[in-house]
Order: C-alpha cells, then structure tokens, then sequence
C-alpha cells in the first residue's frame, strides 16, 4: 500500500517523521486531508489541529501556523512556527494568552500593528483551548510505540 512520506518541524526541531496513511491540516481556506499521490501543493496554514492517521494510530497536534508542502511522490513537509501534542498543551497558559490578547485587542486602535499580533494570538489561544477542550471530552485516542512524536 502506497503512503504518505510525512514530516513537520519547527525552527527548533523536527517534531515527526513517519511514512503515513493520511494527514489532516488546518489551511487558510479550511481543512485538507493528504492522502498518498496527492498532487503538489504548497499552503499557508491557519492555527488548528493537526491529525496523523497511521494504521489504527490517530495523532493530534496543535499548530500554530505555517506551510505545508506537498511534493510529488506523496512526500509531504509541514513547516510550522509551533507544534505540540495535544496532551501537551497548557490550558492555563493558553487562558492566559487569551485574556491578554483580549485585553490589548480592547485598549488597540484596529489599524495597528499591536492590534494584529493580539488577534493572532486570540486566534491560536482559541484553537488551542478547543482541542484541549475536544480532548478530554472524547479520551485519549490510541497512539502506538511506532506512532508517538519523535524527540529530535
């Protein structure tokens, strides 16, 4: 069976690298789902879910932003400015962020640059807490030996 040549980083390190059935991104224009022989693309993505399928294995990773990368021969390379486990985010960090992004988004004239980076941050806090929030309504999905992040 044909699969998914698949690998995401951040600047600080590569965060998987798995040959895959399918992966799942957050895009700009809403989700898209890589399977193998897809054809090449190149996609700015938005702050969001992430999901590996391998196997039985269903892997879900925040991102924060990024680039996806789909080359010919269903090699695909995600660039992401962050990228975390969903059993690893910071739910009280993540509130945190939220409040203040929601407080300077209050005090900030819309035009600036102060404004922007606030409603970024809003928005990547947001998806964060909803898929920690998803997560623990639903359980922890199965993630085998083979299909666990990758410390490099």
């Amino acid at each position: 069976m044909v699969k998914v040549t698949f690998e995401i980083a951040t600047p600080e390190k590569i965060v998987y690298r798995e040959s895959v059935d399918q992966v799942t991104v957050p895009t700009l224009l809403g989700e898209i789902t890589i399977l193998p022989n897809h054809i090449p693309l190149v996609s700015a993505l938005s702050p969001g879910e992430l999901v590996i399928q391998r196997g039985e294995d269903r892997i879900s990773l925040f991102v924060s932003g990024g680039f996806i990368e789909v080359k010919p021969g269903s090699n695909v390379v995600v660039l992401a400015d962050a990228a975390e486990h969903v059993d690893e985010i910071d739910v009280e960090r993540a509130e945190a962020a939220k409040e203040r992004a929601r407080k300077t988004m209050e005090t900030a004239r819309v035009e600036t640059e102060h404004y922007t980076n606030a409603a970024a941050e809003l928005q990547r806090s947001l998806a964060r807490l909803h898929l920690a929030s998803r997560k623990r309504h639903r359980g922890r999905h199965g993630v085998g030996s083979e299909g666990t992040l990758k410390d490099s």
